[in-house]
């Protein structure tokens, strides 16, 4: 049996002490549960501090209880060692429920629609 196609393409490439991940494809929750285990075994792997994460994924946005189903699954991964700039290019959508489920497992995030400004907070914003 073939395995099934997968709905997204991800680049990801050194950025300061971090990485920079571009992921563009079709939206859903199985897509985006599988490219943020990737960027998260990239960052153990190349021992991360930061990620700024360009999400370009267009179709039906994630809702409230994906964004809660994703950060839920994905605990354990060493995401809290990460500060993460999610930046949505194409709009914010529903996604600023991931910055808050996000921040409520420890793992600080915030959500941009400006790559130029996620880096500027990257790198010298509040702590």
């Amino acid at each position: 049996m073939a395995a099934p196609e997968r709905q997204y393409r991800i680049a990801i490439t050194p950025h300061g002490k971090g990485l920079r991940v571009h992921v563009a494809g079709q939206s859903g929750i199985d897509t985006t549960l599988a490219y943020w285990r990737e960027i998260a075994g990239a960052a153990r792997e190349r021992k991360a501090v930061s990620l700024l994460l360009v999400d370009e994924l267009v179709g039906r946005p994630l809702g409230e209880d994906d964004w809660l189903r994703v950060v839920t699954g994905l605990q354990g991964e060493g995401l809290e060692r990460l500060r993460i700039a999610h930046v949505k290019p194409l709009g914010l959508q529903q996604v600023e429920f991931c910055e808050i489920f996000a921040r409520d497992a420890g793992i600080e995030a915030r959500v941009f629609e400006n790559e130029a400004l996620a880096d500027i907070w990257l790198k010298y914003g509040e702590r």
